[in-house]
């Protein structure tokens, strides 16, 4: 039997997921099911967009479901006491300036199931997390992104 992938992630990451999981189920599920009802009524299912859209909304919704509970199953909580305080890892803030002009950036690198880049949050998965990780504060390094290489230098890991 194939090894599941673990899930790293915060304790507020892990809540995040379990109360969308939540939510789905006892929300969404029953308004899709309600709307699938409706679009019954309208009688001939062959022809009817409204039921094959509500149709496709549940397999998302179940799908959705499904992920979320193996990853809150296969979740590998990150303690703060894990988390060596000089070195960029798993659950820390890590503010870099890009070479040579200077522009600072500051990402929390997380596991993949919380990741949200808008939100200053990257996957560890991620080209410049990869590079970062066991870096300290005042290392330069190289990362390869998909739009080429990019110069940093850390300057400060939290």
């Amino acid at each position: 039997m194939a090894q599941e992938k673990v899930f790293p992630m915060t304790k507020a990451g892990k809540e995040k997921l379990e109360q969308e999981l939540e939510q789905l189920k006892t929300v969404k599920r029953k308004e899709v099911v309600e709307r699938i009802k409706i679009a019954r009524s309208f009688g001939d299912l062959s022809e009817n967009s409204e039921y094959d859209s509500a149709k496709e909304e549940q397999a998302f919704v179940e799908g959705r479901i499904t992920t979320l509970e193996n990853m809150i199953r296969n979740a590998k909580i990150i303690e703060e006491d894990d988390l060596n305080s000089d070195t960029v890892s798993l659950g820390k803030s890590v503010t870099f300036i890009e070479l040579p002009d200077g522009d600072e950036e500051t990402y929390t690198i997380v596991g993949s199931a919380e990741a949200d880049p808008f939100d200053g949050k990257i996957s560890n998965d991620s080209p410049i997390a990869k590079s970062l990780m066991g870096k300290k504060v005042g290392d330069e390094v190289v990362v390869q992104t998909p739009g080429g290489e990019m110069n940093v230098k850390i300057v400060s890991i939290s």
